[in-house]
């Protein structure tokens, strides 16, 4: 069975999706009604842009969102058996299952986007990798700080990312070091992804989930926060609007697939992060990028 994972913030890169625009008619149709929808070229920044442009919030997250879905559209026979994504990506998942159309994604990728930009902004705030160490006790660390520092990415074993206020954040850093974390580095995000200090945005989002026209999809998609296989429809918006504030299930959801009889991933979109945390995860498992024309 093939699993199709799709990528989340971080995985751009200047020129991102250029080749698809230039090598398939309905790539470049569909870049170009997107360009409509946001309202600005957005893939001018994304074939042509600096990395400083791409790495704006607002920028970001539609770009790879579009790279991801556009080429899992124009992949011959695709057919996915299971699917999911990192933070992000769940919403590229949920396109290419055929739960959300291509301009409903779009358009609530930007609303989410803005949001999260907002209330990044409405109070400083950060994220930290924690590595070499195990889930729980990262967690316990987290419970005895004062503040709000949680557990945000369980991205593969022994590694694990953590999200809050920064005094929480520096101060679990230390905590953890001393609990035998083998390092944590402080990372250069705008604000706490996956923690409570999102509840502004999840409230603005929240409203566009609910006017969202989400479908039953054509397999089911392992959704972050429970980190199992869903197919109704209510659920799916459940857990969409739980993501913001909840933690990324990364390491659980892979596993979840294997589970449920995985034998194959491929990560569809930009960067190739995902395919180093599923190995990671189970170092047998075949790994490879959705290739159009493959």
């Amino acid at each position: 069975m093939k699993a199709y994972v799709f990528p989340g913030q971080g995985a751009q890169f200047p020129g991102m999706g250029k080749d698809l625009y230039e090598q398939d008619a309905q790539a470049k149709e569909l870049f170009e009604k997107a360009n409509e929808i946001l309202g600005f070229r957005i893939t001018d920044i994304m074939f042509e842009g600096t990395e400083e442009q791409l790495r704006q919030t607002n920028v970001t997250q539609p770009a790879v969102f579009l790279h991801s879905v556009i080429l899992a559209l124009r992949l011959p026979g695709f057919k996915p058996d299971m699917v999911a994504g990192h933070s992000l990506g769940e919403f590229s998942a949920l396109v290419a299952a055929g739960a959300l159309s291509f301009e409903e994604g779009l358009k609530l990728v930007a609303a989410r986007a803005a949001a999260m930009q907002k209330a990044c902004e409405l109070q400083p705030s950060t994220m930290a990798a924690v590595l070499g160490l195990a889930d729980d006790a990262v967690e316990k660390v987290c419970t005895e700080i004062s503040g709000v520092v949680v557990p945000a990415n369980y991205n593969c074993p022994g590694q694990l990312v953590i999200s809050g206020e920064i005094p929480a954040v520096e101060q679990a850093c230390k905590e953890m070091q001393a609990a035998g974390a083998m390092k944590t580095v402080m990372l250069s995000v705008g604000g706490a992804f996956h923690s409570p200090l999102m509840q502004p945005a999840q409230e603005v989002l929240a409203q566009a989930i609910a006017n969202a026209e989400i479908k039953k999809p054509s397999c089911p998609v392992y959704q972050n926060v429970v980190a199992r296989g869903v197919s109704n429809p209510d659920e799916i918006r459940a857990n969409l609007n739980a993501q913001l504030t909840g933690a990324v299930r990364w390491t659980q959801s892979v596993q979840a697939m294997l589970a449920d009889g995985a034998t194959e991933f491929v990560e569809v979109g930009p960067g190739k992060v995902l395919q180093g945390l599923v190995k990671k995860v189970n170092r047998q498992i075949p790994v490879s990028s959705a290739q159009l024309g493959s």
